[in-house]
């Protein structure tokens, strides 16, 4: 198929083979297992999965490429009803209708990573893994640690929720078209429990978000609406520290104790 990549998608459709074996040989599917796929594009991750396992879901929202796997994947080369098309947006898909232990992978299209992977946190509790092409700097932002340039809100958020590793650099001659990034494959894995645990994890998102709001500013002035002076001198955390400063399990302590106000 001759397809136009569509940059309002996001669509950058991974082509070298090499790779492409790397990616599946670090998802390692099984037969048995439940995958779900967040942008399949022209097959690139979907038809060496379809050689591993029994059955996989696709979320896909162009109709194009809809229209061209319905085709493509009616072919006697592939078993009957091996693939399930949803095609809708995926940040309006409740993956929870697909049942527990989901393994959801894909090359998820750069402009709205970010706003998917929190959707997938909502739908956490039906999922065993996830795997992800994203943009390099976004897997760095996700796996950063405390004190480093490219730790923020989405480091604290998902690694709240989430084990993460880095897994591989992908160059952007590995795509058609080419991006203007570097990308990366990252494998997340929930929690089997929590290691640190919010009272109020509405309250703990606020106040994750209040810290990084102005990210050079003070704790001490960015959560002045929750904490005071005395406040800080009580969690043993100097209010001089900036928000990259402080630990998952910092944030958390500062959101429970609010929550005991």
């Amino acid at each position: 198929m001759k397809h136009v990549a569509k940059k309002r998608f996001g669509q950058n459709f991974l082509t070298d083979q090499t790779i492409i074996a790397s990616l599946i040989n670090a998802i390692n599917p099984q037969k048995n297992q439940t995958l779900v796929e967040i942008g399949p594009g022209l097959g690139a991750l979907t038809k060496p999965l379809l050689k591993k396992i029994d059955h996989l879901h696709v979320v896909e929202i162009d109709r194009d490429i809809v229209s061209w796997m319905q085709t493509e994947y009616a072919k006697p080369s592939y078993a009957s009803n091996q693939i399930t098309i949803h095609n809708i947006d995926a940040l309006k898909f409740d993956f929870s209708k697909l049942g527990n232990q989901l393994r959801v992978t894909g090359n998820l299209p750069y402009n709205i990573s970010t706003p998917i992977l929190f959707h997938l946190l909502d739908n956490l509790a039906h999922i065993a893994d996830m795997h992800f092409m994203l943009q390099k700097e976004v897997v760095e932002r996700m796996v950063a640690q405390p004190s480093t340039p490219a730790y923020g809100r989405l480091s604290v958020m998902l690694q709240y929720h989430l084990s993460m590793e880095y897994l591989i650099t992908v160059p952007p001659e590995a795509f058609e078209p080419a991006p203007k990034v570097e990308s990366a494959f990252v494998r997340c894995v929930p929690h089997t429990s929590l290691p640190f645990v919010a009272k109020d994890t509405a309250l703990f998102a606020k106040i994750v978000m209040a810290a990084f709001g102005q990210r050079r500013k003070t704790i001490r002035n960015t959560l002045k609406e929750y904490m005071q002076d005395e406040d800080f001198v009580h969690l043993s955390l100097n209010p001089q520290l900036r928000a990259e400063n402080l630990s998952v399990k910092s944030f958390v302590d500062i959101s429970n104790f609010c929550s005991n106000k």
